[in-house]
């Protein structure tokens, strides 16, 4: 379904040598299932993360989606990808804060050139247990009930791939069980893929650890 081939990303900034942050990365995921990456800062593990949710461009190498290179693919191939193929959370939400937490949602349907369909809307919020909270703004609701917007945003989309990177960073460690937990029950219909500092967690809730050092895979790991 979803393969990483090759990727090399090296950043040259001006006046200054190559960054090498990814040295050849090549991964084959499941169709779903809960996939951590992990490393230390540096280790290229948010680079990677960006470039298989086609949020930027590597070096050399490809991503393979339902058989087609993105070597392949145009413009519009790569904003369809993102709008529609995959889903994303971060670490700082993201969420536009003059706006109300069902009209982030509707415009990540607008985004696909959807109608902001109320009943899907409502639908996501109840699956991240929000349903109540719809027309609150992002300045008024917990870091916790933050990244379920988040989470629900990506959801509505109904992406076959859902990116987190670094989702529980800013969340105390109660918090954070609570949001890999949901997003556990969403890898049992979607791929869900982690960026994550902490082993721990990817250890709990992981079905599958990738470690990167220095821009390379160093170890891929089944949990039991």
């Amino acid at each position: 379904m979803f393969q990483v081939k090759d990727l090399v990303k090296t950043y040259r900034p001006k006046k200054a040598e190559p960054v090498f942050a990814l040295r050849g990365v090549s991964i084959d995921f499941g169709e779903t299932g809960m996939v951590f990456i992990l490393g230390k800062s540096g280790s290229g593990k948010s680079t990677l993360l960006h470039l298989m949710g086609g949020l930027d461009v590597p070096t050399s190498g490809e991503l393979v989606i339902d058989g087609k290179s993105s070597k392949d693919f145009s413009k519009e191939d790569f904003d369809d990808y993102r709008n529609t193929y995959a889903g994303f959370v971060f670490q700082e939400y993201n969420l536009l804060p003059e706006f109300t937490v069902y009209e982030n949602l509707a415009l990540a349907l607008q985004l696909q050139g959807k109608r902001a369909d109320r009943e899907k809307i409502r639908e996501s919020l109840k699956r991240v247990e929000l349903e109540l909270d719809e027309k609150r703004r992002p300045n008024e609701l917990s870091g916790g009930q933050k990244q379920r917007v988040a989470i629900a945003r990506a959801l509505i989309k109904d992406p076959k791939i859902i990116f987190a990177d670094e989702p529980t960073g800013a969340l105390d460690e109660g918090t954070g069980s609570a949001i890999l937990t949901l997003l556990k029950s969403f890898s049992r219909e979607k791929l869900v893929i982690v960026v994550s500092h902490d082993r721990e967690f990817a250890e709990k809730y992981g079905d599958r650890i990738l470690e990167l050092a220095d821009g390379r895979i160093v170890s891929d790991s089944a949990m039991l």
